[in-house]
C-alpha cells in the first residue's frame, strides 16, 4: 500500500509532486492464536466457508511472479493471471488498460482488473485492493532502490479477494459483487525525496482513474470495502479515519460483523487518523462510501504500519493464515448478509 500524508491526513509515505493522470485507453504483535468461537446468538454469526490455505496460496502465487511493478514483465504476467483466475471463478472480467504519469515523470502502463458477479443486479457491493508493489524499499537500510515482494502490502488483500471470488463462483451471493484490483497504488514519492502539498495525488493512480472512469457506464454500488495489508500475524484493524468520514455506516457494519463472528480482538473499534488510500478516491470521486480494512498500528510512530512496511521484510514470512481467515470470513459474511 502506498499512502501518503496530505494536509490534515496521515498516510504511509511522504507527500510527493502532483501527478498528472493522462487519458487512458480503456478496454470498454500477534493476533488470536486459535480461531475464536463465533457468537452463536447472533444471526450474523454464521461463518461462511472461507479457505485460509487457498488465500495463502494466492498470496504466495503473486509473490512468485516477483515484484509487480508497472512496466515490468512480472507485472504483465501477474495481470494476465489475475484476469484469468477471476474468469475461472465465473466472473465477467474487464481489464482497464491505460497510462499514467508518476511523480518522477515515468509513464506507467496501468491495468485495473475487475471481476463482476451477477452483472444484471442493480444492487451491488464493491470489494477492492491494489495489486501492484512498491518499486523501491525506501524504508529499508539495504537495497533501498530495489522493489519489494509486497506479500502483505498488495498481495494479502488480493489473495483474500481471490478466495472470495472462488467462493462466489461456487455459491453466488444475493447481490451483485464487483472485485476490483487497482494498479499503480504504490508508486508514490520515496522517503528520500521532499514532500509537497499535493503529493497525496502521487498515490492510488489506478483508483483515481477508475473513480472518474468506472468500468461500466453509470456504475453504482451500495458501498465498498478496501482490503490493504490484511495478512500479518500481529495485525489489528482499527477504524480508519477517512472511512469514518465518508462511510461510518459501512465501518459499523463491518466491525459489528467481525465482533459477531468472534473476531473483536482483531477488529478494534478505536479510530486512527485519516489516511490517503484507494478508499479515499473511491469515496470522494466515485461517490461510493467505502471502508478500509488496514493494518494501521496506533502505537507505532511516526507512521503506524509495522516494521516490514516498504522494506524487503514484506515477504511471505509475515503472512499468517489466521489473519487472512478472519478478514476473509468477515468480508464474505457481509457480502452474503449485507
Amino acid at each position: 500500500m502506498a499512502r501518503t500524508e496530505a494536509p490534515g491526513r496521515v498516510g504511509k509515505g511522504h507527500l510527493g509532486w502532483t501527478v498528472a493522470v493522462m487519458a487512458l485507453a480503456v478496454s470498454c504483535g500477534s493476533g488470536p492464536s486459535s480461531p475464536p468461537s463465533p457468537n452463536s446468538t447472533s444471526p450474523a454469526a454464521q461463518l461462511p466457508e472461507f479457505n485460509a490455505d487457498s488465500a495463502y496460496a494466492y498470496v504466495a502465487k503473486q509473490v512468485a511472479f516477483g515484484p509487480r511493478v508497472p512496466n515490468t514483465q512480472e507485472h504483465a504476467a501477474c495481470a494476465e493471471w489475475l484476469a484469468s483466475e477471476l474468469a475461472r471463478h465465473g466472473a465477467e472480467v474487464t481489464v482497464q488498460e491505460g497510462r499514467a504519469r508518476a511523480f518522477d515523470g515515468t509513464v506507467l502502463d496501468m491495468k485495473n482488473i475487475i471481476g463482476t458477479f451477477h452483472p444484471e443486479s442493480r444492487d451491488r457491493i464493491l470489494l477492492f485492493a491494489h495489486w501492484d508493489t512498491r518499486p523501491f524499499a525506501d524504508k529499508d537500510s539495504v537495497r533501498t532502490r530495489e522493489p519489494i515482494d509486497g506479500a502483505n502490502d498488495g498481495g494479502s488483500g488480493v489473495g483474500v479477494l481471490l478466495e472470495i471470488a472462488r467462493q462466489l463462483g461456487r455459491e453466488s451471493a444475493d447481490v451483485g459483487v464487483d472485485i476490483a484490483f487497482f494498479d499503480a497504488e504504490d508508486y508514490g514519492k520515496p522517503e528520500w525525496l521532499p514532500a509537497t502539498e499535493n503529493g497525496y495525488k502521487d498515490w492510488c493512480l489506478g483508483s483515481q482513474y477508475w473513480a472518474t472512469n468506472p468500468h461500466r457506464l453509470g456504475y453504482r454500488a451500495r458501498f465498498g470495502i478496501l482490503l490493504d495489508m490484511v495478512g500479518a500475524q500481529d495485525a489489528v484493524f482499527h477504524q480508519e479515519g477517512t472511512s469514518l468520514r465518508y462511510a461510518p455506516h459501512v465501518v459499523r457494519k463491518v466491525w459489528k460483523r467481525a465482533d459477531d463472528l468472534g473476531f473483536g480482538e482483531r477488529f478494534n473499534s478505536s479510530p486512527t487518523p485519516p489516511t490517503i488510500d484507494d478508499n479515499y478516491f473511491v469515496s470522494d470521486l466515485a461517490g461510493i462510501p467505502s471502508a478500509n480494512i488496514v493494518d494501521y498500528r496506533i502505537q507505532v510512530r511516526p507512521m503506524g504500519y509495522g516494521p516490514f512496511h516498504h522494506t524487503h521484510g514484506d515477504n511471505m514470512s509475515v503472512i499468517d493464515r489466521e489473519t487472512l481467515r478472519q478478514v476473509g470470513t468477515t468480508v464474505l459474511s457481509v457480502v452474503r448478509q449485507p
